[in-house]
């Protein structure tokens, strides 16, 4: 079997895969991207495209329902879920035709297939045989599904985006990111939904105030949340599907459950021992801070690496890694600190830097201070019922760096982004002060807190009374 020569072979077709093979590509080189599925990767096609189409017809959804309040008179119907879908799906595959052209306009050689190493060097795919120096993994993650009993009844977030009909009650299992985003989406749309979680609280990875005062927002919604809550079976009760606790007790009856309980490194059938490599024990691969695994010459960016998993992450790492290797730029690598991260929950929470007791550990007890407010924001000023936004500032040291800024309301997602600059900039809590404020939004809280409030963040009754 003959073999091709490349001088960059990528494997996997996703935002990090495409950003490393057209960098390379542009700086002259020959490039391969080899590729199973539709271009895009999970981003495109079952992540972040599609959720927020989704999110954005919840968002219109709860804006009808508080329409009446400011007195427009409009009703809420039952959500046309198949117009919905095709209508996501429509705008999915036109993205994917503009990354399949986009690859060609390129000159990157596209090649369908299934990649597996043959040696740390050749790749096979499509039943051919490629080489190259320089070989990157980019493929990516998959939903795990626990090993529990009956756990095939339920679908993971791949298979709600396959969902054809809207399920009436929905369990969702997990309290991560995932979890809160689809539960939140169901249930704006007209879904009953428990969330089901084993740990103290929702995102419990995030500052404390943000899980305290999400969870307080998703049962004002209606959502049925339930912590410290371990499923131990899923059992075929038709029409539907009956959840128990790992101690047997009975959890509930639902139409569909969704497992959200984290994801796994994409990296089975790629044959790494033939690469001379060994994938970690939940199949990610690992990398040095220059994208480098433990073979030369073979480069692993974006979730499949464990880390950061987010699309402008891999983005980054793909440009980065492709300007190191052929672009002269022996320095070029992410900085993993201080990436600013959105989670399009309902309301949804925008983070960026260190927690409060990540700053307290990190720089000691008393250089830390905390500013925090909380308020019904304007768009729900005449809603039936108000909702809450609540913002940390972290600062450290004695002038006050700004080294945490967790929020939690509407808009935190696009208010974030201008003040992850500032933070990353070094900005301290005078400058913030030293900004005029734009009135009246949410955002202005960041810059018009004065003094750090007495509020335990543990207490989410606190974080409820207005600022």
């Amino acid at each position: 079997m003959n073999t091709n020569n490349y001088d960059l072979i990528v494997i996997g077709g996703g935002s990090g895969g495409i950003a490393v093979a057209e960098t390379a590509a542009r700086f002259g080189k020959r490039v391969a991207l080899i590729e199973k599925s539709r271009i895009g990767g999970t981003c495109v096609n079952n992540g972040c495209v599609p959720k927020k189409i989704m999110w954005y017809a919840a968002n219109l959804a709860q804006a009808v329902d508080d329409a009446r309040g400011f007195g427009i008179e409009a009703w809420r119907g039952k959500t046309d879920w198949r117009r919905l879908v095709s209508g996501r799906e429509a705008y999915i595959d036109n993205i994917n035709d503009y990354w399949d052209g986009y690859v060609d306009r390129s000159g990157i050689d596209r090649i369908d297939g299934h990649g597996r190493f043959v040696d740390s060097t050749t790749v096979a795919a499509g039943g051919a045989l490629y080489s190259a120096p320089h070989i990157v993994i980019a493929i990516g993650s998959e939903p795990i599904v626990p090993p529990v009993g009956g756990a095939e009844l339920g679908i993971t977030s791949d298979g709600f985006f396959g969902l054809a009909e809207q399920p009436s009650r929905v369990a969702v299992i997990g309290g991560g990111y995932i979890g809160v985003e689809l539960s939140g989406v169901l249930r704006a749309l007209g879904s009953e939904v428990s969330l089901l979680a084993m740990e103290d609280r929702v995102l419990s990875h995030f500052d404390p105030m943000v899980g305290e005062v999400l969870a307080g927002e998703m049962q004002r919604q209606g959502i049925d949340l339930r912590t410290r809550c371990q499923v131990g079976a899923l059992h075929s009760a038709a029409p539907g599907i009956r959840v128990e606790g790992v101690d047997g007790s009975p959890l509930g009856e639902f139409d569909r459950v969704i497992w959200a309980v984290g994801r796994k490194g994409n990296s089975s059938g790629l044959k790494l021992e033939a690469a001379g490599l060994q994938a970690l024990p939940a199949g990610f691969i690992a990398v040095d801070d220059y994208e480098n695994t433990a073979v030369d010459g073979i480069y692993a960016i974006g979730d499949i690496t464990g880390k950061t998993a987010l699309t402008p992450v891999a983005i980054a790492a793909g440009r980065r890694l492709a300007a190191r290797l052929f672009g002269d730029q022996a320095d070029a690598r992410v900085d993993y600190r201080d990436i600013p991260s959105v989670v399009f929950s309902h309301p949804p929470v925008g983070v960026v830097g260190l927690t409060e007791a990540e700053a307290r550990k990190q720089y000691g007890e008393a250089a830390v201070t905390v500013y925090q407010s909380s308020f019904t924001p304007m768009r729900h000023a005449l809603s039936a019922e108000a909702a809450i936004t609540a913002i940390k500032l972290v600062c450290v040291d004695a002038e006050e760096r700004v080294a945490g800024i967790h929020l939690v309301g509407d808009g935190a997602d696009e208010i974030l982004q201008g003040f992850a600059v500032a933070l990353k900039m070094g900005a301290t809590k005078a400058d913030f002060d030293n900004t005029v404020a734009i009135h009246p939004t949410s955002a202005e809280e960041l810059v018009t807190m004065k003094k750090p409030r007495a509020v335990e963040a543990d207490d989410p009754a606190e974080w409820r009374e207005a600022s």
